[in-house]
Order: C-alpha cells, then structure tokens, then sequence
C-alpha cells in the first residue's frame, strides 16, 4: 500500500466544513463503541457495528450529512479498538489490556473506496460531494496521484495537522526497487552518543533534534500558561507551539527515511537489534533521548525500504550483545558507562558499540543459516 499526500488549499468557510466532519466522525465513532460496551453480554459483530451507522444518520440529521462510506470507516476505528482489546486478552498481555475509550481528539476524516468524493482529471483538485459541504479543494504536492486509477485508491482522508489540512490517498501498488549487489552485510548498534554504530566501525551522528529546539519549545510553552484559558490569544499561541512541534517531528522522520534508505541501497543485509522502545523508555533519566532519537521510525523505514529493494533484514535477540566478545563469544560483564570492550580471554579490544554491532551481525547470519536449512 502506497501512501501520497498533498496539502490542501481552500477557503475558510471549506475548512469550518472540514471540522464539522471530524466532530461527526468522532461521534459516529464513540456511539458505536457504546453500542458494543452496552451489548458486551450479547455480543456484537463488525457488520452490525456497521450497519448501525445507518441508524444514527436517521436519528441524528448532522451525522447524515457525512457520506456513508466515512461513517463505516468511522465503525472501522471504533471496531479495531474492540479487535486490540481482544486480541491482549487472548494473548494474556500483562497489565492493562487496552480497554477500548471514547476518543476526544479526532483530527481526520477517512472515505472508503470512491464514493463521497471525486478527483480531478488533471490530479490537482478533489472534490468532496457529501452533505458537508466542503466542495471542491486545490491539491498541492508534487507526486503524480493522477497516474493511478481510481479503482486502486483504496481511501482518502482527510487530516487537520497544525499548519494545516492534508489529503491522504492509499493507493495499492505492489512496488519493487532493483537492487544493485554491494557485496556488504551489515549489523547495526542503535545508541544515543552516537545514532548508530556498524560492524565495519562507521558512526553516524545524533542529530538531536528535539534537543537542539527544547530551549525555544519551552519559551512557547511558557506563553501558552500565561495566556488566560478559552482566549484567542491562548489558541494563537498553542497553534505556535504545535508548529514547533510538528517541525521537530518532520525533521526526525526525514532524518531516518535518507538514512535508512542510503543504508539500504548499500549493504545486502541489514541486522539490528529487536528493541522493545516501549519498554526502553520506562528508563526516567534516558526517555526523553531515546524518544528524541526515533529508533523506532528509523527502523520502521529500514524494514519498509529492505522490502522494496529485497534484501535481508534481520531484528536479533538484544539480550548479551554488547556483553559477549565478538572474537571469542565469552561473556565480558560491563555497565554502560565502560565504552571499551576488552576481552581478558583472547586480548580483543574494541569500542563497545562495534563489538556489539559485530555480534548482531553474526547472529543475523546464524539464524539466517537455520532458515535455509531447515526441513520443508
């Protein structure tokens, strides 16, 4: 599934439109999930969730006015919420199962398949043609969404984000990169000094990004608590504020998508650790640089761009691997502030990430083994 986005450009009255539509969405929602909490005993199935949309735009004159395709999407959410909840208790998940909640935030608006609105024939305009009213809206994005045909758009939505609204189009495509051989496997260290560490010594840099912009995020948080609640001036200065926000998170996710991509145009297979970055960042004194760091975006993008070229990527244990020695494999305890690895038992000396990078590397290769030669 490929996903293309475009910034919309329109009126304001289009936009108070679109706002509308994301309160119906919420709505329609909530009220299906409460039909689920209110029938827990008697159960109810992902078709009658849907069918029970209908229900509410004849009870309800506003939900009406949302295209019917965008109020099943809406039962969709509240439906995945109740599947997760489901899926924890099943798999007897420790501590809290995700109970499904009533959302308050709803920042977007999801058709399905092609109905409620039309795209232009020249790819730059779109066209909402439910009761909300949004009409027709100007395109602005560089990607050629005009190419595909309509029956492979899949959804469209529609996304408030602090600088504006976006469109969002899902279209699928199987879609297949050739690659060209490098002769090179990589293992890779994810860290916080560095961003990561490789098996052949190279370290790349800790951009830092939210760290770089904390002190100007902090001034305008603190504008935001001196302006009295419910003002204008308040919602002028949270809007700011998300601006800020929302650059930090656009540069950490460019950050990983140029170097998870430049990582696998180069190697023919990429190892790491299977790090749990939930659980990493319960560390009170390390969770804001590991979250700052993005591991997890980076190596979302790594296994995405594998995919599409083909090659090998591989997610080992994380357990021993910055303890054993990647030259003998004996255990050589450290904390984390020893940054050298020296084994007592054959000599090697090492910077400790490259030790480990070199471990993950191996352990890529030996699980690799066992898949091909294992039995049909």
């Amino acid at each position: 599934m490929l996903t293309l986005e475009y910034k919309l450009d329109g009126k304001h009255t289009q936009y108070a439109a679109i706002e509308e539509g994301i309160r119906v969405m919420q709505f329609i929602r909530n009220k299906c999930l409460r039909a689920w909490m209110d029938h827990t005993d008697e159960g109810i199935s992902k078709a009658a969730m849907s069918a029970y949309t209908a229900v509410l735009a004849k009870q309800f004159p506003f939900a009406d006015n949302l295209g019917s395709q965008a109020r099943q999407a809406a039962s969709e959410r509240a439906w995945k919420a109740v599947e997760r909840f489901y899926a924890d208790c099943d798999a007897k998940k420790p501590g809290k199962k995700g109970y499904p909640r009533f959302q308050k935030d709803c920042r977007s608006i999801e058709y399905k398949a092609t109905s409620g609105w039309q795209l232009a024939s020249d790819g730059r305009h779109i066209t909402f043609s439910d009761g909300l009213g949004v009409g027709t809206l100007r395109l602005i994005g560089t990607r050629n969404i005009e190419t595909f045909p309509e029956q492979q758009i899949k959804r469209v939505r529609i996304i408030r984000r602090a600088d504006g609204y976006y469109a969002q189009f899902c279209v699928e495509v199987e879609r297949q990169v050739e690659h060209i051989p490098a002769g090179k496997q990589l293992g890779i260290d994810m860290g916080l000094n560095a961003f990561y560490t490789d098996s052949d010594g190279y370290t790349e840099d800790n951009p830092r990004h939210y760290r770089k912009a904390e002190k100007k995020l902090k001034k305008l948080g603190q504008r935001v608590s001196r302006k009295k609640k419910g003002s204008n001036n308040r919602k002028k200065s949270r809007k700011t504020l998300a601006k800020h926000h929302l650059k930090v998170q656009r540069q950490r996710e460019e950050h990983a998508k140029k170097l998870a991509r430049a990582l696998v145009t180069s190697t023919d297979l990429i190892a790491f650790e299977d790090l749990q970055v939930r659980n990493l960042v319960k560390n009170h004194y390390l969770a804001k640089s590991i979250s700052d760091a993005g591991w997890s975006t980076f190596l979302g993008w790594v296994r995405y761009y594998a995919k599409l070229h083909g090659i090998g990527c591989v997610a080992v244990p994380p357990a021993y691997t910055s303890q054993v020695c990647s030259g003998c494999h004996a255990i050589v305890k450290k904390s984390l502030s020893v940054r050298t690895h020296c084994c007592p038992h054959c000599g090697l000396i090492l910077d400790r990430d490259v030790n480990a990078a070199l471990n993950i590397l191996q352990e890529a290769i030996r699980i690799l083994g066992h898949r091909t030669t294992a039995a049909p």
